[in-house]
């Protein structure tokens, strides 16, 4: 495949700063695993694939969750990414989407697929409070996404009073500052910030009964002060949810393919790739309005 659009995250930057657990990723390396791209020989069919490249014949594989492949490979992680001229993946994880599609919106399909594993695993009902603790992102489509679900509202906190303009964009009811007293009663409380302490600020703003996912990744070997009682007399359900799925991949696909979101809105900065360095700039240091950075190819 020919890469067109890549976008970078904060995962990206922890790479490059060595901060990833040594058994997930492999150097030297190639960036880029959120990305869209043509089929080569082709240049009208616009596809996505799935980074997470399972072996398909292990337990976990046969079971669906091919995001727990005993041996799998990751494209930006374990093998190069899509910041090259040619990505070479397996034909089965290969996405087609139609012309209409726009194609930064295409190279989100990745962090979509992050996000709709870990609401997969919470099973949101019509009518939850949700609270999404994170403004990156993945903060930001977990806002996007939950909205399928008819909550009775989403709202968010984040770390940059900026941010408000792209979370309201994404339908949030409400922006505010993580700062502040952590919000609490919430049915769903969504962990996208990648912190041990927004980690905390998820347990704590969960109602008894709720249920609290942890999408965000600390850097390798954070820990964090728990209270156990208020998981245990509140009955919580926790979960943390890594990388996506095959299934989860196709869904999020889908959903951009028919039209049912429309993730376009985060893109807010575009760089050529020679200025690469200016678009890693932008990522570490964030001023005003920043939502996704990619690098066209």
């Amino acid at each position: 495949m020919t890469p067109l659009i890549v976008g970078l995250c904060g995962t990206d930057l922890e790479i490059i700063d060595g901060n990833i657990d040594p058994a997930y990723v492999s150097y030297p390396l190639a960036l880029g695993h959120e990305w869209c791209g043509l089929l080569s020989g082709d240049d009208h069919q616009l596809i996505v694939a799935e980074g997470v490249v399972p072996c398909g014949h292990c337990g976990r594989c046969r079971e669906g969750r091919t995001n727990l492949c005993e041996t799998y490979e990751e494209v930006g992680f374990t093998r190069d990414g899509a910041a090259a001229d040619e990505v070479v993946v397996p034909r089965d994880v290969v996405h087609l989407l139609g012309e209409h599609v726009d194609r930064s919106a295409a190279a989100l399909v990745e962090p979509m697929a992050v996000v709709y594993q870990g609401l997969a695993r919470a099973r949101p009902q019509p009518g939850w409070r949700v609270l999404v603790i994170g403004d990156g992102t993945i903060g930001l489509l977990s806002a996007l996404l939950a909205r399928l679900f008819s909550p009775a509202r989403v709202d968010l906190v984040g770390a940059r009073p900026a941010q408000e303009e792209l979370a309201l964009s994404a339908g949030v009811d409400s922006f505010g500052l993580t700062t502040s007293r952590a919000p609490a009663g919430y049915d769903l409380v969504i962990e996208a910030a990648g912190s041990s302490q927004a980690a905390v600020m998820a347990v704590e703003a969960a109602r008894r009964g709720g249920t609290v996912v942890l999408l965000g990744l600390p850097p390798h070997g954070e820990t964090a002060i728990v209270a156990i009682d208020k998981v245990v007399n509140g009955d919580l359900a926790v979960h943390a949810s890594f990388s996506y799925s095959s299934s989860a991949f196709a869904a999020a696909a889908t959903l951009l393919d028919a039209g049912a979101v429309d993730p376009s809105f985060l893109v807010t900065h575009r760089f050529p790739l020679e200025e690469w360095s200016a678009a890693i700039e932008t990522l570490r240091r964030p001023s005003g309005v920043r939502g996704k950075v990619v690098l066209e190819i």
